[in-house]
């Protein structure tokens, strides 16, 4: 903490476009989405239109024995994008769809009478969220080990490493094996402990806050048939992952690999409003129905659950996906930062294992000196690399964090190329300030 006390105090008073603007009038251009959730940038657009409108119509009113056009919309239109979905649970942020998650595959089972399956398959270094239940499934031994005695950690699975974009394109025989690799543990793991696992969860396409591991093609596809095999729920985040982030709007559909349950945030409501969602099908829903005398009921509720100001700015953003094509301009920009990171790769001798999809990119910052690419964590000016990087970029006009020695690229999803531009110009130039400093 006393590294980011050094920092300067930045008050960000308003936005315009995809720039931040400070108490003293200096712009960012918001480098990370703010928080890897914003779309089209800051400041009065359609959806901001729309929220003001259900603001005058009405601002909140309960899901507990009601309901409201919004949520009724919002999930229809959910439901028509996410296939082989059938019902949507409201929640406000991405951890706490993850719990929900959580509770209906463990009381999905239950309901079922079968009381063994009461734990949880996951990835190593998957991310899925902050609180406890999250923590235990996404388990990063930096992150969270100060709370392990009130966590439960999951079994985990090795995560398969990310295809770098330097990797020759004829080494699909040595890659196909990698993968190979990788299914066989999680399909050991799966039949070890498919007697009490009630289900494995996974990022969708790709872990972000873990290191950026983009999988192999067929990796989600095979392990979504593992979890068909070996009778265990494969519930999906999409999170970080959805909404357009990997190219897709649903990211799962592009995997071939249709799970049990599934949740959305982040990007959902374009970064406009806190909201969550948790999507599941008719088999999962149907074990929840009964008398209430048989409390099969899903005992989780909160005071803002279905808000109808997210659910309008949810509604509105998706129409404006729409209208402007957005995946298709995403898919172009994935092009683009494509041959941006090979660049910077082939000129700077710290960055290593560059790779990207659609608009979510890495790059690691490695001692060419040393042998093994060790990570470069400490400066020269005794500087710690996410620091420097943070207080850099801002005296560069950009707002940028990285993971430690990974440098990302996740900028508003409907960046234009001008700005685009201007973000991997200012990577670039702070890859060669730190490269001088290693």
């Amino acid at each position: 903490m006393r590294d980011w006390n050094k920092q300067t105090k930045i008050v960000i008073t308003r936005g315009d476009g995809f720039y931040l603007i400070d108490q003293n009038g200096k712009r960012y251009l918001d480098g990370i989405a703010s928080m890897w959730c914003n779309v089209w940038g800051h400041g009065k657009n359609e959806i901001v239109k729309t929220m003001v409108k259900q603001l005058h119509t009405i601002q909140h009113s309960t899901l507990f024995g009601l309901s409201s056009s919004a949520s009724i919309e919002l999930a229809e239109s959910l439901l028509k994008i996410a296939k082989g979905m059938h019902h949507v649970f409201y929640s406000d942020n991405g951890s706490t769809a993850i719990e929900v998650a959580m509770k209906m595959a463990l009381q999905y089972w239950r309901n079922k009478g079968n009381y063994n399956k009461v734990r949880f398959i996951s990835m190593e270094d998957g991310y899925h969220g902050d609180t406890i239940g999250a923590m235990s499934i996404g388990y990063i031994s930096k992150y969270f080990s100060a709370y392990r005695p009130i966590i439960n950690p999951a079994i985990r699975i090795p995560a398969p490493p990310s295809v770098s974009l330097h990797e020759d394109n004829q080494n699909g025989r040595s890659n196909r094996s990698v993968e190979q690799y990788y299914i066989d543990k999680a399909e050991d793991t799966l039949s070890k402990h498919s007697n009490n696992c009630c289900a494995l969860v996974m990022e969708s396409g790709a872990q972000v806050a873990g290191g950026v591991r983009i999988y192999p093609k067929r990796y989600q596809m095979k392990v979504s048939h593992l979890c068909r095999k070996y009778g265990v729920l494969l519930i999906l985040d999409e999170i970080a992952t959805g909404f357009g982030r990997l190219g897709n709007m649903v990211e799962y559909l592009s995997q071939s690999s249709i799970p049990d349950i599934v949740c959305f945030g982040k990007s959902l409501t374009a970064g406009y409003s806190p909201l969550a969602v948790t999507l599941t099908t008719n088999e999962i829903f149907s074990k929840f129905l009964g008398s209430y005398s048989d409390n099969k009921q899903l005992y989780h509720g909160h005071t803002y659950t279905g808000h109808t100001l997210g659910c309008s700015a949810a509604l509105a953003n998706i129409h404006l996906y729409q209208k402007y094509n957005l995946i298709k301009k995403i898919r172009l920009n994935g092009m683009y930062l494509q041959k941006k990171l090979k660049e910077i790769e082939n000129s700077c001798s710290i960055a290593k294992r560059s790779r990207c999809k659609g608009l979510l990119g890495a790059i690691d910052l490695v001692h060419s000196d040393r042998q093994n690419a060790e990570p470069i964590e400490i400066l020269k000016n005794k500087c710690r690399i996410n620091s420097f990087i943070l207080r850099e970029s801002l005296k560069l006009g950009v707002f940028l964090r990285s993971l430690g020695n990974t440098m990302l690229v996740i900028p508003p999803l409907a960046i234009n190329k001008t700005n685009f531009g201007f973000l991997l110009d200012v990577i670039h130039e702070l890859i060669r300030k730190v490269e001088r400093l290693s």
